[in-house]
């Protein structure tokens, strides 16, 4: 079983779409996928049409077996699974702070269910935090969505330094330019500038900024399922292809 982390410690840079789309794809390509919706808006469980679980709370979710698995529901598509978020993930990080290990709770919970599923997706939420740590721990691989502007670019650059002090392998970092916009001289030149300084950490795919992705909200559907043939498609079947390489699915 891999794990797969999308994560951004900046909001609004298409982190969702990416785990939804991600996902999908994982699916379509015969891969039994639990898509784990760790941010406490649940836009992914919202995507996908599955209401919260009101009765996984914090506490259950990381100590009470039985109950996370029966929360875990199933979704419009074959071989993917949601398990869905509510509002009581907002209190993660106090609950995980009283914990003993707590960097490793997350990854311990998951092994729970392990046997059943190739892969699972976590879309976390957008800070760094005691739950981050935890995601961090966990996964194989963290897909960070980067916009080119200077702001993603000073977040990222955080994120990077976070790792080195805390000694996390850098390795685990996979970053791509997200919501690109090729008519913008700027774009282009932060995407030069970061990545030829992190050769490493970037994927060759890029998502563009694209009105297919935001009517996700309104189809309420991966855009490769809604959008197959749009631009947008063609660059998240790109980076399923660039994360299977990378996690050798």
């Amino acid at each position: 079983m891999k794990i797969i982390a999308c994560y951004s410690n900046k909001g609004g840079v298409g982190k969702t779409a990416t785990s939804v789309n991600l996902a999908y794809a994982l699916a379509d390509a015969g891969k039994k996928v639990l898509l784990c919706d760790l941010d406490p808006q649940g836009a992914s469980s919202f995507y996908f049409r599955v209401k919260p679980s009101k009765k996984l709370t914090d506490e259950r979710f990381f100590q009470d077996v039985e109950r996370f698995t029966k929360s875990i529901r199933g979704s419009n598509y074959d071989n993917l699974d949601i398990l869905p978020a509510n509002m009581t993930f907002r209190n993660f990080d106090v609950f995980l702070a009283r914990m003993r290990n707590s960097r490793s709770r997350l990854k311990k919970a998951l092994k729970t269910v392990k046997k059943d599923y190739d892969v699972i997706l976590l879309d976390c939420p957008p800070n760094i935090s005691t739950l981050s740590e935890s995601v961090f721990k966990a996964s194989d691989v963290i897909l960070v969505p980067v916009i080119p502007t200077t702001l993603s670019q000073r977040t990222f650059e955080q994120l990077v330094d976070f790792f080195h002090v805390n000694k996390i392998p850098l390795k685990k970092l996979s970053a791509f330019f997200s919501m690109v916009q090729s008519v913008k001289s700027l774009h282009g030149e932060l995407m030069d500038e970061l990545s030829g300084q992190y050769k490493k950490q970037f994927l060759s795919a890029q998502v563009p900024f694209a009105s297919d992705i935001e009517r996700m909200g309104i189809h309420r559907a991966p855009v490769l399922a809604s959008a197959p043939k749009s631009s947008a498609s063609k660059a998240y079947k790109a980076l399923y292809r660039d994360v299977k390489k990378k996690v050798d699915l």
